[in-house]
């Protein structure tokens, strides 16, 4: 772009310089202006408040994990095991961002084929120029509309982070500290990465320049992305990818010593509601920030955000009430997460009418994934990451397809990128879109699923998965880190 500006600059010196020559030179002066304005307006700019808004996202997710997740999960446990959840948290988040800006950025986000992408931007390399100070952009969902592609990274890198924590929930209290970052390596780099390239990346909606280029574009696009699967901000690609992992997990460490027999209760509910909270607070930049503009869609994300999430804790609370005669600050909590987590692939895809419908049943959904699945399924999934986050991960991807009908307040999906074209209600199939959103939520329950038995099969044989008995029984706290979370 920079060559292309010099050039035209020195065209205009040299037509200046042949002004003398009369009005054919002044018309020459004219005509080079006119296609420098031109070339200059066909570049896309980014939007102060487009980036402005993208930062402030990125700090809200890396908020919902550290502090949110963190404090979420460490309630939940037994104090003795308080600090050692708190140091798995952050510092596997920390991880997934480290190999996130070393090649897992390229992986997802760069042309590949259907299922990974390229190494072009391993290191980060060519998403700035430090000798000229100009910034590579990354297209958004409009046409001419851009953000720096570093502030992309930087977002997408907690969406990395935050997955790869989530895991930690469901082998709680037992397994090793090497064992959970080993395991977090490769499962980041043959699930995470390829399941967010093939639900996420494609060419952008500048590529699609006219009709017939479409199936090109549409063919170097990751494979659930051609399908037409919607995610909005993560249903498949954050919390069944996720969930998966952590209920296979909890079968192959194994249950905790004595779990069914002695009490293991939360040592600190008042440090559950104040994670969930900031999950709550923060989510609202992971759901809204993935519109990656300022704009209406955003705004739409964001109140579907907060209206599935405030309707799932009403009907989690009613549901226990029902069951048990009482509602509980527990169930309020896991109402609330459990309403995040349907939304979110729904958040900018759906109207606020069908939010609220969503919200209501994730609600219900998580009460039985908790209390009805969970003993089914016979795990020790420590602290019910398959029975809220692929339970209500599962419903909201489902209930996208059903709710994104125009016919039902929802905005619909572009038909036709070339023309940005929304389709229309007479040709919106609910029954055709639920299923493309069950094959996503299937292959990536598969994928995850082989991805995750070899991984800790792997971590087995290299470390071992679990503490010993004498450790478990003392709590990882000492154990593990050396440390306690209080001082007694």
């Amino acid at each position: 772009m920079n060559k292309k500006l010099l050039s035209l600059g020195l065209a205009l010196a040299t037509t200046a310089t042949l002004a003398q020559d009369g009005g054919a030179a002044a018309t020459a002066v004219a005509q080079v202006a006119d296609v420098a304005a031109a070339t200059a307006a066909a570049v896309p700019v980014p939007n102060k408040g487009d980036t402005a808004w993208m930062m402030v996202s990125t700090l809200l997710v890396i908020l919902m994990t550290v502090p949110g997740l963190a404090l979420f999960y460490g309630g939940l446990v037994r104090g003795k095991n308080m600090l050692s959840v708190l140091m798995q948290v952050m510092v596997v988040f920390s991880l997934a961002v480290v190999l996130w800006f070393t090649y897992g950025y390229s992986l997802a986000f760069t042309e590949g084929n259907s299922f990974i992408g390229g190494l072009d931007r391993l290191f980060m390399k060519g998403i700035w120029d430090n000798a000229t100070g100009t910034f590579a952009n990354a297209a958004t969902f409009s046409k001419g509309v851009v953000i720096p592609e570093i502030v992309f990274a930087a977002f997408q890198a907690t969406f990395a982070g935050i997955t790869c924590a989530l895991i930690v929930g469901a082998f709680a209290e037992r397994m090793k500290f090497s064992a959970v970052l080993l395991f977090t390596a490769i499962w980041f780099t043959f699930s995470y990465l390829p399941v967010a390239h093939m639900v996420w990346f494609w060419m952008g909606p500048d590529a699609y320049s006219s009709a017939a280029v479409v199936d090109e574009m549409t063919g170097k696009a990751g494979l659930i992305w051609q399908w037409g699967a919607l995610d909005f901000a993560g249903g498949t690609v954050v919390h069944i990818n996720a969930a998966v992992a952590g209920l296979v997990g909890a079968y192959m460490v194994g249950k905790r010593i004595g779990y069914g027999r002695e009490s293991m209760a939360p040592h600190s509910l008042t440090l559950t509601m104040v994670g969930a909270s900031l999950l709550w607070v923060g989510w609202f930049g992971f759901n809204a920030g993935s519109a990656l503009e300022a704009n209406g869609f955003a705004g739409l994300a964001f109140i579907n955000t907060f209206a599935a999430t405030a309707a799932a804790v009403l009907a989690w609370c009613l549901g226990e009430a029902l069951m048990r005669g009482k509602a509980s600050m527990l169930g309020a909590a896991s109402g609330a997460v459990a309403g995040l987590v349907a939304i979110t692939p729904a958040a900018g895809n759906v109207g606020i009418g069908g939010a609220l419908v969503m919200g209501l049943l994730s609600g219900f959904a998580g009460l039985w994934g908790v209390h009805g699945l969970k003993k089914l399924l016979g795990a020790d999934d420590s602290l019910d990451v398959f029975g809220v986050h692929g339970v209500c991960g599962i419903l909201g991807a489902l209930l996208t397809g059903v709710f994104n009908s125009p016919a039902l307040g929802g905005p619909g999906f572009v038909a036709d990128w070339s023309t940005a074209t929304m389709v229309t209600a007479a040709d919106y199939s609910i029954a055709a879109q639920v299923w493309v959103q069950a094959k996503a939520v299937l292959l990536t329950i598969v994928w995850s699923g082989v991805v995750s038995v070899v991984a800790y099969k792997v971590v087995d044989l290299l470390v071992g998965l679990r503490v010993s008995e004498e450790a478990e029984r003392e709590g990882l706290d000492i154990s593990s880190h050396g440390e306690s979370a209080y001082n007694r």
